[in-house]
């Protein structure tokens, strides 16, 4: 093994933030010694610890020292403040090519196996965040406790293009089932990253115990001496490996054909790791991960993912084009326009995350109290949930108030958005009334998808104070925040606007005036595009069947998610703009005219009722499902060059960022722009 040390020394570079791993003794009531290993960076919580070679041959180290000391009778492992590890440091082993990444794999297990194997009982005190390899470190020791408001356990690998390299394959279906492990391992990931939190993840089997509170790590470390000293046995339940295991490898085969297409070599081969790490041998599951990794490391679908995973870690936290953040204008009282679910979901976010007074108002008391009572409600879900106290929900509760009339209640506001009818005209009317009375630095924003900012803007005393602020449906999950700016929105006005959705944690891109934007201007020619081949006779389900591994969903399930009234008027609003290349669908419009929610019923299957609305051509064309996979991205890739033509995104960078945090595009394509590209449809970088 010095060998394989000293090529970590070789590949590791200086631009890796180290992860120390600092070793002390903790004497324990009955049992001894326990040699405790704290992983830490040297930074706070919101840059997490992670594994290069140097922090790996930094572990390496402590565990040795722990295994060599004879008064340590057993390994404890936990992390900094809210982080146990984020796993693998992928930046820091991307530039050195396949060989890098085998090594770094070889030496993962070689560290975290000392846990397991080492001779002395380990325990996995899981504080926090731990994701891929910082999960893995954990699952490797004897026993886990997990703090019950751990935010994010997983194993995120398949998302990334990769797979869990350093254990996660083999000892997760060891030590839960395979059918638990497709969920970790496969469905969890295809689902846009779906992680656990530490209570879910005690539930399902990944831990023995769980605590809450701030003294977590003093249960954790009584829990560990009672398993030391005899006094509590840990019972496991046995793993079937005979039917169940068939069962689980064939559910998620056909959950990666689902959700992939076969596009996804990494959820392919996640697949054949389950199905043979059915044998038990430790060993030959190690290699079999050793050999994946270096795999993966070989294919287009890594170097995407690394591309994405780099947009979404960097370039999302420091917007292309946005203004100097010095501008940006305190925002200490929010106003909310209208009070409907979308307004009442804003509200619930302002008031969560920058902890000020956040006012709704509505035409009517009625509709004004039910928007606060859905505000007032959620926050006592989540006080029912444990995920915020008592103090907090009841200071949040106060927060949100609600008025028919806004001159007393918006005056001394210092940013008021609408969410009102997708109507320019109401729009304006909105933005002219609240005007009169808000004062001349507040800022006006709308929630519009689709709508000019400029026109809605042209007619106010201070156009310059307007802008786009475009949320995704559900506003609590969907991470992508679309700053629009008008033809004469100020730099003031937009640096407040980032660095209100900074605040809201969301990711923020710059947009330029444009119609629709860029996921719903993408989203519509994509929609557009499929709308027509099924007017033009191609069943729904083989379109439907065309797009997996390209869209997070088949196209007209997506339809029904949005809502084909939605999609339609986007669709028309795009028609309206450019009537040469978005198409509206006489059969949608036929569905929208019949209140059908959904093309598809309970069941399933196509809705019959739908399917006797759409196009009946007297010579229907029907293509094959490749057919329409190409002439739908000929189109989306048309698209995108014009909207980097236009100016509407500073890069291509930008439409891929969008794309994968507001239209769950996947990492593994790199978003859409290098899946384009991979098709051979054109260049864009």
């Amino acid at each position: 093994m010095t060998d394989l040390l000293t090529r970590a020394q070789e590949i590791s570079s200086d631009a890796e933030r180290v992860t120390q791993a600092h070793l002390r003794k903790v004497r324990l009531p009955r049992a001894g010694v326990l040699g405790l290993i704290t992983l830490d960076n040297g930074e706070d919580h919101t840059k997490p610890n992670t594994f290069g070679p140097r922090s790996l041959l930094a572990l390496n180290d402590a565990i040795d020292a722990a295994l060599a000391d004879d008064e340590v009778v057993a390994i404890g492992v936990t992390g900094k403040p809210f982080i146990l590890a984020a796993g693998a440091d992928l930046t820091s082993v991307a530039g050195g090519g396949p060989d890098a990444v085998r090594v770094v794999a070889e030496l993962g297990h070689h560290v975290f196996r000392k846990l397991g194997h080492g001779g002395k009982p380990s325990f996995g005190f899981v504080n926090g965040l731990a994701l891929g390899g910082g999960l893995e470190v954990a699952l490797h020791c004897t026993y886990r406790t997990v703090m019950d408001s751990a935010p994010a356990l997983g194993l995120p690998e398949v998302m990334l293009g990769l797979v869990p390299g350093w254990g996660g394959a083999f000892l997760v279906p060891n030590l839960l089932g395979a059918d638990k492990a497709v969920t970790v391992i496969l469905e969890n990931p295809l689902n846009n990253g779906k992680t656990l939190n530490g209570a879910a993840a005690y539930e399902l089997g990944l831990a023995d115990a769980v605590f809450s509170g701030a003294d977590y790590l003093e249960q954790s470390l009584l829990w560990a001496d009672a398993v030391l000293s005899g006094e509590l046995v840990v019972d496991r339940p046995s793993v079937d490996r005979g039917e169940a295991w068939d069962a689980a490898v064939e559910r998620a085969r056909a959950l990666v054909q689902a959700k992939t297409g076969g596009a996804s070599p990494a959820a392919l081969t996640a697949v054949e790791l389950i199905d043979a790490a059915r044998d038990g041998d430790r060993d030959a599951g190690f290699a079999r991960e050793d050999d994946a990794l270096e795999a993966m490391s070989k294919t287009p679908e890594l170097i995407a993912s690394l591309y994405a995973f780099d947009l979404v870690q960097k370039r999302a936290k420091r917007p292309a084009g946005a203004p100097d953040r010095s501008l940006a204008r305190p925002v200490t009282k929010v106003g909310i326009v209208g009070a409907g679910l979308m307004a009442s979901q804003l509200a619930l976010l302002f008031v969560r995350r920058l902890e000020v007074p956040v006012v709704l108002t509505d035409l009517d008391q009625e509709r004004v109290d039910k928007g606060v009572g859905y505000v007032h409600a959620e926050i006592d879900k989540l006080l029912a949930k444990g995920r915020i106290n008592a103090d907090k929900a009841n200071r949040h509760k106060a927060l949100v108030t609600g008025a028919v009339d806004k001159s007393d209640v918006f005056a001394d506001a210092d940013f008021v958005i609408e969410a009102v009818f997708e109507e320019m005209s109401v729009k304006k009317s909105v933005f002219a009334d609240v005007e009169k009375v808000v004062s001349p630095e507040c800022i006006l924003a709308t929630n519009t998808s689709s709508l000019s900012i400029t026109e809605m803007a042209a007619d106010l005393e201070h156009p310059e104070r307007v802008v786009g602020f475009h949320f995704f449906n559900p506003v609590a999950v969907m991470p992508l925040l679309e700053i629009v700016k008008g033809e004469r929105t100020d730099d003031a006005t937009l640096a407040t606007a980032f660095a209100t959705g900074k605040a809201l944690k969301k990711t923020t891109i710059l947009v330029n005036d444009s119609p629709s934007f860029i996921v719903n201007r993408l989203l519509g020619r994509f929609m557009g595009e499929v709308g027509k081949i099924v007017d033009e006779g191609t069943p729904v389900p083989v379109v439907d069947g065309a797009f997996a591994g390209v869209a997070p969903m088949p196209p007209f399930v997506l339809l029904s998610l949005v809502g084909p009234a939605i999609a339609l008027h986007n669709n028309e609003t795009l028609h309206g703009a450019f009537p040469d290349r978005f198409y509206v669908s006489p059969a949608l419009e036929r569905v929208v005219a019949a209140r059908k929610a959904s093309y598809y019923g309970p069941d399933g299957a196509l809705d019959p009722e739908v399917e006797a609305l759409l196009e009946k051509p007297e010579n229907p064309v029907v293509l094959e499902p490749a057919e329409v996979r190409t002439r739908v991205l000929t189109g989306l890739a048309d698209e995108a060059r014009r909207m980097l033509d236009e100016g509407v995104v500073v890069a291509a960078e930008d439409l891929d960022l969008a794309m994968i945090t507001g239209a769950g595009f996947s990492f593994w394509n790199g978003g859409l722009t290098m899946l384009l590209e991979r098709e051979g449809l054109g260049s864009f970088h």
